[in-house]
């Protein structure tokens, strides 16, 4: 049995074309996990929390809220989700500048509006874990209970000067 190394963990979560539907990039997702090891989804399981953890600031919070009016923490995780399964280069962009995820497109529409969200996209190995197992995936704390950064100011005229590349795309 090979470990899961960061790369195989990408090369898993990238969705296969960007303007998928959420459930289409879950589904993926999941045909794709079913071969793996209980170990390497554990180790799966790991890197996306990683993940996770590292894009949980307020920078991408407001790029979300520019994007999507993601106001709430729970579509705030959704939206972290989407940007993972956009792959590597997208998701250490993001980290670096918020406002580059603008530059991503395709992105998937719902009633005409950016829908950059996947529904528990995150608990798809923990879910196919339990269901071989009847048990859960060892537990990870997942780290801070508010965003790392200073929260973004939600006035338009600051956000299009903190992201004026997803303003300009994005604001309605």
């Amino acid at each position: 049995m090979a470990a899961l190394t960061e790369h195989a963990f990408w090369d898993l979560v990238t969705a296969p074309e960007l303007g998928l539907d959420p459930q289409s990039v879950s589904d993926n997702l999941k045909s794709k996990l079913t071969d793996l090891t209980d170990q390497q989804l554990i180790e799966f399981d790991k890197y996306f929390g990683i993940s996770m953890r590292k894009c949980f600031t307020w920078d991408l919070f407001g790029a979300a809220f520019v994007m999507a009016g993601c106001n709430d923490d729970y579509g705030f995780s959704e939206f972290r989700c989407w940007l993972i399964s956009r792959g590597k280069t997208v998701f250490e962009n993001a980290l670096l500048n918020a406002d580059s995820i603008a530059q991503c497109s395709p992105v998937y529409f719902l009633n005409e509006q950016p829908y950059p969200y996947i529904d528990e996209y995150d608990l798809i190995a923990g879910l196919l874990y339990e269901e071989r197992n009847d048990d859960e995936l060892p537990f990870i704390p997942s780290g801070s209970d508010e965003p790392q950064g200073k929260r973004f100011k939600d006035k338009p005229k600051f956000l299009k000067l903190s992201y004026p590349l997803l303003f300009a795309k994005y604001w309605q």
